[in-house]
C-alpha cells in the first residue's frame, strides 16, 4: 500500500505546461494510449488501466483534502494476468470505460501526467507520491502546491470530480 497526494486541473495550454516541466528536467516517459475500466466495488474505485506504457490493476479509496486529493492505494498490481483480472474483476459490473492520451513526466517522486480526455479537453495531474511512507503528507502536498504554482494553475481551474464522474456529467 502507499499514498499520493494529486492536484487536477482544467489545461489550456498543454504545450506551455510541457514546456516548463522540461526545462525544471522532468523526464518524459512517453505518449500513454490509456483504457481505464472501472469495475463497481463495495469501497473506493476498482479500475483495471490498459494502455503501452501503464498496465496495472488498482483499488483507492479518494478523499478530499483542500484543493488535492489524498489517495490510500489498497491493491496495485501491474501487468495483471487476464487470469487475474477474470479473478478479481469478473463477477463485477462494468460501470464505465475513461479513454484518454496521456503524456507522462517524472520529477523525483512527483509525476505529472498532461491528459487529453475526449470530449473533456486537456488536463494536467501533480500526483506526489510516497511509496514507502517515508515523506509524509504534509511534504506532498508542499510538493503539489509548489508545482501548482510554477505551472501557473488558477484555483478557477482546479478540478475535483475524476474524469468518470466528470464524463457521467458531460
Amino acid at each position: 500500500m502507499y499514498s499520493d497526494i494529486t492536484i487536477k486541473a482544467r489545461c489550456h495550454e498543454p504545450s506551455e505546461a510541457e514546456a516548463i516541466l522540461l526545462e525544471q528536467g522532468a523526464h518524459f516517459v512517453g505518449l500513454d494510449v490509456q483504457t481505464d475500466t472501472y469495475y463497481e466495488t463495495d469501497y473506493g474505485k476498482l479500475k483495471h488501466r490498459q494502455g503501452n506504457i501503464e498496465n496495472v490493476l488498482i483499488h483507492y479509496n479518494r478523499k478530499l483534502a483542500g484543493d488535492a486529493k489524498e489517495t490510500e492505494v489498497l491493491l496495485y498490481l501491474k501487468n495483471p494476468s487476464a487470469e487475474t483480472i477474470a479473478q478479481i474483476c469478473g463477477g463485477q459490473q462494468v460501470l464505465m470505460q475513461v479513454k484518454k492520451l496521456r503524456k507522462i513526466f517524472f520529477i523525483d517522486n512527483v509525476k505529472f501526467h498532461i491528459d487529453l480526455v475526449e470530449p473533456l479537453g486537456y488536463f494536467i495531474e501533480i500526483e506526489a507520491i510516497d511509496l514507502e511512507g517515508s515523506i509524509g503528507a504534509d511534504i506532498l502536498s508542499q510538493q503539489c502546491n509548489y508545482y501548482k504554482n510554477l505551472l501557473q494553475i488558477e484555483d478557477d481551474d482546479l478540478v475535483t470530480s475524476s474524469y468518470s464522474e466528470l464524463l457521467q456529467h458531460s
